[in-house]
C-alpha cells in the first residue's frame, strides 16, 4: 500500500539503518528527495554514502526502517523490480557487444517490440552525443565516450530515478569539469531524478540542487550548494565542504541580545552575531581573507600580521599560506589580476589579514 507523502516527493527514507558486522555503515537515515531533482550523497570514504545508494538499488536490505520510492514501499523488492537504474564507477559495459546492442540490451532482456527498442535506443544515443557510433566498440572508444554508453543504458529503460556512482572518477580534470556540465543539461533534458555519490565536494557543488553531507553513517545536513558553503552547521561540514580557516574560542551572551562575545587565542575577544555559550570553533573562507602590505588598510575588520610561507599557483587565482604564530598557517585565496603570472606578494613578505565579522562563521558543534 502506497504510504502518503508528497506528490513533489520521489524518494522517502524513514529511519534507515545498516550494519556489516561491528561496522554501523548508515545509522538512522532519513531523508525526502523530490522528483526532478539532481541531488547528491557527499562524504569521506566510509561515511555510508555508497551503502545507502546500494540500498536504495536495491543490492542491500535495511536492518532497520524503510525505503519508499514513488510512494511505494521498497521492502521484499528486488532490485530488478525497482524504478531505478543504477550507474557504477567502471561503467560495466559488454566490452564484445557494440555500443547499439550494450543501449537495447535491457529492452532486449525486457522483450520489448523492436521498432520500440530501436526507437528508444536512438534517442537514448542522441541525448549522450553518440549518435553515428552504433556499430562501435567500447575498445574503440575514449573513456568519455563508454562513460555515454553507460549513460545512455542506464537512460533507455527510463528509471524514475538514476542512481549514479562515482560516475566521473575514471575520467581526467578536463574531461570531467565538461561531463559534470553535461550531465546537468541532460538531466534538466529528461527530466528523471539523478542520485549522485561523490566523494568530490567541488563535483557536487557544481552539479546538484541539493546536497547531502554524510558522515559516519549519518547525515549532516541537507541543503543547497550556496547554504552549504556559507552556513555549514557544524565544523565537520565546514571543514569537509572547501577550504576553511578554523579558530577556537570560548563563547558567552554579549550585552546586546543575538550577539556573543568569543575568546579566542590568536584573534583575541570578538564580538559577533550569534547564540552560542562555552567551546565553539570560528571559521573563515580563504576567499574572504584581504591580503594589505599597508599598515592602516583595513580598519573595521578582524585583521592580524603575519608572514607569507608559500603560495600555490593555480592560474586564475593563488592560495597563500601565511604564518600567524598559531601553528596552522592561515589560507588566503587572491585573484591573479595582473599579467606577471602571479599575486603581487612573494614568499617572505610581511603582510596583514584581514576579513569581516560578517564573514565569520560561528560553529557550535
Amino acid at each position: 500500500m502506497a504510504s502518503q507523502i508528497s506528490q513533489d516527493t520521489i524518494i522517502r527514507i524513514e529511519g534507515v539503518s545498516k550494519k556489516f558486522g561491528r561496522l554501523q555503515a548508515v545509522d538512522n537515515v532519513s531523508m525526502e528527495i523530490k522528483r526532478g531533482e539532481f541531488f547528491a550523497l557527499v562524504g569521506p570514504s566510509g561515511c555510508g554514502k555508497t551503502t545507502l545508494l546500494r540500498l536504495l538499488a536495491g543490492f542491500e536490505t535495511p536492518d532497520a526502517g524503510r525505503i519508499l520510492i514513488e510512494g511505494r514501499d521498497m521492502t521484499g523488492v528486488t532490485a530488478n523490480h525497482r524504478p531505478v537504474n543504477m550507474l557504477f564507477q567502471s561503467y560495466a559495459i559488454f566490452p564484445h557487444m557494440n555500443v547499439e546492442t550494450n543501449v537495447s540490451y535491457g529492452l532486449k532482456i525486457a522483450r520489448r517490440p523492436r521498432d520500440e527498442i530501436m526507437a528508444r535506443t536512438e534517442e537514448a544515443l542522441g541525448l549522450v552525443k553518440l549518435s553515428g557510433y552504433e556499430k562501435s566498440h567500447p575498445d574503440e572508444l575514449s573513456g568519455g565516450q563508454r562513460q555515454r554508453v553507460a549513460l545512455a543504458r542506464a537512460l533507455v529503460m527510463r528509471p524514475a530515478v538514476l542512481l549514479l556512482d562515482e560516475p566521473l572518477s575514471a575520467l581526467d580534470a578536463k574531461l570531467r569539469e565538461a561531463m559534470q556540465l553535461e550531465m546537468v543539461h541532460l538531466q534538466k533534458t529528461v527530466g528523471i531524478t539523478f542520485l549522485i555519490v561523490t566523494h568530490d565536494q567541488s563535483e557536487a557543488l557544481s552539479m546538484a540542487g541539493r546536497i547531502a553531507v554524510m558522515h559516519q553513517g549519518s547525515v549532516r545536513q541537507i541543503a543547497p550548494p550556496g547554504e552549504l558553503y556559507e552556513a555549514p552547521n557544524c565544523r565537520f561540514v565546514a571543514d569537509f565542504i572547501g577550504k576553511i580557516n578554523l579558530f577556537e574560542g570560548t563563547a558567552r551572551p554579549a550585552d546586546q541580545p543575538g550577539r556573543v562575545r568569543v575568546h579566542t587565542e590568536k584573534l583575541g575577544i570578538l564580538e559577533l552575531q550569534g547564540d552560542a555559550e562555552g567551546s565553539v570553533t570560528l571559521a573563515v573562507r580563504p576567499e574572504k581573507i584581504i591580503i594589505s602590505h599597508e599598515p592602516g588598510g583595513l580598519e573595521g575588520q578582524i585583521s592580524l600580521h603575519g608572514t607569507v610561507m608559500d603560495i600555490a599557483y593555480f592560474g586564475g587565482h593563488s592560495k597563500l599560506f601565511i604564518d600567524i604564530g598559531a601553528g596552522q598557517p592561515l589560507m588566503a585565496e587572491i585573484t591573479n589580476s595582473n599579467r606577471n603570472g602571479g599575486p603581487r606578494v612573494a614568499p617572505g613578505d610581511r603582510v596583514r589579514c584581514g576579513w569581516r565579522a560578517v564573514d565569520t562563521l560561528l560553529l557550535t558543534e
